[in-house]
């Protein structure tokens, strides 16, 4: 079966790089694909003489905007009408506003709506852009948030994403960050570690993290950590099948703590490593230590 991704998302999010990596992953690579030529570009690589196994596009603001209104609803109609030959994807990009802002003045690029017919500052821009991508973002199949991811790092989860693609069923990503650097843009389920007992708090173990033994010692000593994990684990256990029959591509479980180190990471890896023994396509990523 083809597989054809879907690259779209805020400006300024990683779009690029997104592609560029897919590209070192041998995908056929088109950026700004017009969205009315969408739905010709499909039915050309649908035909048995064309050759291209992976295919990826970069969808963003500078199309039209009744395209871009219309387009969620082409992308529903062409999964159906090629669901058999060919997968269609769409992994979405974002970054909050603060984020996006930093990085136009950092690179002194113009927005693509700051121009004399919208006659928008930086601000409303992006504004006006997070609005007319909302649908896309809504349908989306993943969605990312850049707001703290470095190049490298974005890279390492498309990459990531893509592999496991090979491999049928759901992909699972169990992460583990601090609440005090915000949650998860793209989490779908979220768990608050911080009721926990606190391993920061005892000196001795102040320096260690999650995956150390001080540290899962000290965790495994606790009823109120064992009540925990098993509370969680069997609600992810019974759930995760129901997503199964759904089709769902991906999941993002995020577990936080106050800093990101010690109690979430704990129960993260405890997670993957149980997950692990009847799933395949589980992925781990510590935010704060990563």
């Amino acid at each position: 079966m083809q597989e054809l991704l879907i690259i779209s998302g805020m400006s300024g999010s990683g779009k690029t790089i997104a592609l560029r990596t897919l590209e070192d992953l041998d995908f056929y690579c088109v950026d700004n694909l017009p969205v009315e030529m969408f739905e010709h570009f499909v039915e050309h690589i649908s035909q048995e003489h064309i050759d291209y196994s992976r295919v990826a596009i970069g969808i963003d603001i500078r199309s039209t905007e009744t395209a871009l209104k219309k387009f969620p609803a082409i992308i529903e109609k062409l999964k159906e009408k090629y669901r058999k030959i060919i997968s269609i994807r769409l992994f979405f990009l974002s970054s909050d506003d603060k984020t996006l802002l930093k990085r136009y003045s950092e690179t002194r690029r113009s927005h693509p709506l700051s121009n004399s017919e919208h006659n928008f500052s930086l601000s409303q821009a992006i504004r006006a852009e997070r609005e007319l991508l909302e649908s896309l973002a809504i349908m989306s199949d993943l969605l990312i948030d850049t707001s703290k991811t470095t190049a490298p790092q974005l890279r390492d989860k498309i990459w990531k994403q893509v592999s496991t693609n090979t491999e049928s069923g759901l992909s699972v990503l169990l992460q583990s960050f601090a609440f005090k650097r915000g949650v998860p843009f793209d989490a779908d389920f979220v768990f608050d570690a911080r009721c926990l007992p606190n391993p920061f708090w005892e000196k001795s173990l102040r320096e260690f993290c999650g995956k150390d033994k001080p540290i899962i010692e000290y965790l495994d000593s606790k009823e109120i950590v064992a009540d925990y994990f098993n509370d969680i684990f069997n609600l992810i256990k019974k759930w995760l099948p129901k997503f199964d029959e759904h089709d769902r591509s991906y999941l993002t479980i995020a577990i936080g703590c106050t800093g990101g180190k010690h109690r979430s990471v704990y129960l993260v890896e405890k997670i993957y490593r149980e997950l692990s023994l009847s799933r395949k396509n589980i992925l781990i990523q510590h935010r704060e230590l990563d």
